[in-house]
């Protein structure tokens, strides 16, 4: 008995310290093909790898890897490339560089490193990625339509088919996109996850598909497929007025099963002309206006096998072609958190009303029992009004209603297909008896990007505002970056992405959402280089070219290479970056650019700024000139970056000239702005538009006119992204905090403290007597305003990443944490009854792993935790000038080897390698 007790006891601590020395060293852990875990259905034939590494022990550098392909996940057999050793530090965007790959073919890949000492890790994990359709010979399936005449609601059409296996099936895969929205079914169960496909791009140029692993889905012998559309973007109303049909009135479906049997043969079946089709139970449906779903006209069960099509219409056949189709490169829309009722409410008004606690975008799920003919009417609203009622006058023309109208037959379950809502609160109407919050719950909507950071700190206010700014990216993330997802708009307007990206970034990984999109801003970019208000562009070809809102064509690609490393994303919009730049050129007199509409610093915080030009306190034109410069400052990085020299040459001349005719046009001889304005101060320094000699005073110009307004801000849409960082980067950090930490109005905290969920769209969306702004343009969930969360991440938790491009997407990062916060204004802490902060927390997960930044006050110590990712190097500046009184795990700083010290700017800049630390120092 001891013998076999020592014999366990042996094996454990083999086991064991196998456990730790393979955790010892650097090892590849986490796997992505283009930016993704195991995708499914990809075009580019020369997909990029990327792996994050792990390791217990500092200062970890890859030198070298190695990836292997394989057909097979054993990689015992059919392996198609082997890089073999490559010296190299790249753990990153690593292009496949094996034989030509084929449609529909699933490749797995692994991959193992080398670090610096020359030590192997054991081999990864097998990843895989499945190819999409590569060539348009490669589509079997044809493009179908009803076969039948719709009524005046156009309702939403189903398809059907049936088909039989007879042999084993080892792999099947379905193909789908269409004109419309669709959901497809295999023996009466949905095909993936993803709502709202195929998603929103310029459709005639752009068509995305969507490919499926639906092995498990078929059975041998009789099976089942079928389909619905809803008109959706393609052909709904979209934006003001009657807007239908902007990219055809058609309804139509292309759906490809490609199987592959175990016996090696293969066989595809498609739409085509011996398909069937049915109008549904939806009998309308629209983006805006919600859906109606009549159960008693539900043709049956006709998504299973044996059902009855004799009264079916055959499916047209039409010849829309496949040129324009592509792979989806964006994660899909999908399903998230579920919220059920925080109570039911009798208004004032009589009318029964649901509280979900969250103003939140998705649909309700009902579940009901009644008669036949009984009706349910939900409207959704994001607020109630002052006096407790339910308030839809900010929706404009848009419902936001679902009916329901029961068919009798027990228990009935509901949900939208092919419309969403953006709401806290749902009014019950209708004659369905006995209703309760029971029957309801909230189902929320957004693109299925992985979370990246979180930030939380000592104040409850700045923790909820974070919350805000994360659900008002969650809700107008919906395949595209929209303004707002409640009224009749839901548009891509490109000024509040670009204001927003950053703090994007910094909240879920946006990488391949904005690159999907960013090419649609260069389909849709007219030829003379005018950039569309909106993208997709649905409002026409004379809506462009705004400062500001323009600029997202280059401002989104440049922040996305230094923040993701992407290097694709300058190649593929160069040529729009360029464009732009040269429409501004073009639109110029002697570099000056004064010509054209523009939005100017859109709804800052006065209220009757409604673009009409009177209450534009910052010149418009003063506000083009440093957008034209900032544009050509980001063009000609970019074109460094890409080695294109001549252009860099080129384009650096114009921003000299355009930089002096600014200066010869805005600013007197004593350096004052002929816009006084916060903003106009704020842009001018922020892009660099005055010589150097004359920034400091500028700065103290900006800090008068701050405390002019009693400590508040009075920036719009373009200013106050910029606003605290300018005022951070000259000196004024205080006061950038005392802003933040503004709970009247105007601020940022003003709508947390009267019970925002979201990011409002005005400052003052509901004003401090309990009445609203404006109906006309008055959003509760809109995130412009949220980007003050890039400056929280980087400037209060200190999250930055290098500024040389060479060093893009953190592989260098720069912590610059603020540890003390102090106001500038007594008057400002007792009007607020704030106090300074005395812990901040960040983390953001990159391509390299994940960042912390922690710091917390306790007593007359500072303690901050550091975690620096695997193969990245960090610069930590802090505010200490005797390095001695600094300690890491309990030792003076100048005693640990590993960490170098040297003097910064404003005190100590510590180099450190990978791994975790614990500094301690006295505040």
């Amino acid at each position: 008995m001891k013998k076999y007790y020592l014999k366990v006891i042996t094996k454990t601590i083999i086991l064991l310290g196998i456990h730790f020395l393979s955790h010892a060293q650097v090892q590849p852990e986490q796997l992505y093909c283009e930016n993704r875990e195991n995708p499914i259905g990809i075009d580019n034939v020369n997909p990029k790898f990327t792996w994050i590494l792990s390791s217990q022990k500092r200062n970890e550098k890859q030198a070298a890897y190695q990836i292997q392909v394989s057909e097979s996940d054993d990689f015992t057999s059919k392996l198609i490339w082997d890089s073999e050793k490559v010296e190299s530090g790249q753990s990153v965007r690593v292009a496949y560089a094996g034989p030509e790959v084929s449609s529909l073919k699933t490749y797995y890949w692994r991959v193992k490193v080398w670090n610096d000492k020359g030590k192997s890790s054991p081999w990864s994990s097998a990843a895989y990625w499945q190819m999409g359709i590569l060539n348009p010979s490669d589509w079997k399936a044809k493009w179908i339509t009803m076969g039948y005449e719709e009524d005046t609601l156009r309702e939403s059409p189903a398809f059907r088919k049936e088909f039989s296996i007879q042999k084993k099936v080892k792999k099947a895969t379905a193909s789908i996109t269409s004109h419309g929205l669709y959901e497809a079914f295999i023996n009466g169960n949905k095909i993936g996850n993803a709502c709202l496909t195929p998603g929103w791009t310029s459709y005639n140029k752009r068509l995305q598909y969507q490919v499926y692993d639906i092995t498990h889905m078929l059975k041998e012998g009789q099976n089942a497929i079928g389909a619905l559309l809803g008109n959706g973007w393609y052909r709904g109303a979209l934006a003001w007025g009657d807007n239908k049909n902007i990219y055809g009135s058609d309804l139509a479906l292309l759906l490809q099963i490609n199987i592959t049997y175990a016996d090696g043969t293969s066989e595809t079946v498609g739409t085509g002309d011996d398909w069937k089709t049915h109008k549904s139970s939806i009998i309308f449906s629209e983006i805006y206006d919600g859906e109606i779903t009549d159960a008693r006209k539900s043709p049956g069960d006709w998504k299973n096998v044996s059902y009855n099509d004799n009264k079916w219409s055959p499916a047209v056949v039409e010849n829309f072609g496949y040129d324009n189709l592509m792979a989806t490169y964006n994660e899909p829309v999908t399903r998230h958190e579920t919220f059920t009722p925080v109570e039911m409410i009798i208004t004032p008004k009589g009318e029964k009303v649901i509280d979900f606690g969250q103003n939140l975008v998705g649909w309700v799920q009902v579940n009901v029992t009644g008669n036949a003919g009984d009706s349910l009417i939900i409207d959704h609203a994001e607020v109630l009004d002052k006096d407790g009622n339910f308030y839809t006058e900010n929706l404009r023309a848009a419902a936001q209603r679902n009916i329901y109208i029961l068919s009798g037959k027990g228990p009935e379950n509901f949900e939208p297909h092919f419309t969403w809502q953006g709401f806290r609160y749902m009014r019950i109407r209708g004659n369905v008896k006995d209703i309760s919050a029971d029957n309801f719950k909230a189902v929320t909507l957004y693109s299925d990007m992985r979370k990246t950071g979180s930030f939380t700190t000592s104040n409850e206010l700045l923790n909820r505002l974070q919350h805000n700014i994360e659900w008002g990216q969650k809700g107008n993330f919906l395949d595209v970056p929209t303004d707002c997802p409640q009224r009749d708009e839901r548009l891509g307007w490109t000024g509040d992405a670009q204001v927003f990206f950053r703090t994007a970034a910094f909240n879920m990984h946006v990488d391949n959402f904005f690159v999907k999109w960013m090419k649609d801003v260069a389909a849709d970019q007219s030829d003379d280089g005018s950039v569309p208000h909106v993208i997709p562009n649905v409002l026409g070809p004379n809506d462009g070219a705004s400062a500001g809102w323009a600029d997202v064509s280059t401002i989104i690609p440049w922040n996305a290479y230094m923040l993701y490393g992407n290097k694709e994303i300058l190649k593929n919009q160069y040529d729009s970056m360029k464009s732009w730049v040269d429409y501004m050129k073009n639109h110029s007199n002697d570099y000056l650019w004064n010509t054209g509409f523009h939005f100017g610093d859109w709804l800052f915080y006065r209220p009757d700024d409604d673009n009409d030009g009177r209450a534009a306190i910052t010149d418009k034109y003063l506000i083009a000139q440093c957008f034209f410069a900032n544009s050509t400052q980001l063009l000609i990085r970019a074109a460094r970056v890409l080695g294109k020299e001549d252009d860099v040459t080129i384009y650096t001349t114009l921003l000299k000239n355009i930089k002096a005719a600014f200066l010869r046009e805005y600013v007197t001889p004593n350096g004052r702005l002929v816009s006084g304005s916060q903003t106009a101060y704020v842009l001018a320094l922020k892009f660099e538009m005055l010589p150097e000699v004359l920034r400091a005073q500028a700065a103290r110009r900006l800090v008068e006119n701050i405390k002019s307004y009693d400590y508040h801000l009075t920036t719009g849409f373009l200013g106050t992204p910029y606003l605290c960082f300018v005022l951070s980067e000259f000196g004024y950090h205080d006061l950038a905090y005392t802003l933040l930490m503004q709970q009247t109005y105007p601020s940022w905290l003003y709508p947390v403290t009267v019970g925002a969920t979201t990011i409002w769209e005005r400052w003052d969306g509901r004003k401090p007597d309990g009445t609203f702004q404006t109906p006309s343009m008055n959003s509760f969930n809109h995130y412009a305003y949220g980007a003050i969360g890039d400056w929280m991440y980087r400037e209060l938790a200190g999250i930055n990443n290098a500024e040389n491009p060479d060093e893009a997407g953190y592989k260098k990062i720069v912590l610059t944490p603020h540890f003390t916060n102090t106001f500038v204004s007594d008057k400002v802490k007792e009007q607020n009854n704030s106090e300074a902060l005395t812990e901040v927390k960040g983390s953001l997960n990159t391509y390299y792993g994940e960042i912390v930044s922690h710091w917390k006050v306790k007593g007359k110590e500072i303690i901050y935790n550091v975690r620096i990712p695997v193969n990245t190097v960090a610069e930590l500046h802090l505010p200490l000038t005797d390095i001695n009184k600094l300690k890491e795990g309990g030792i003076p700083v100048p005693d640990i080897g590993e960490i170098r010290a040297g003097p910064g700017k404003t005190g100590t800049v510590l180099h450190l390698g990978s791994g975790s630390y614990t500094f301690i120092f006295e505040k």
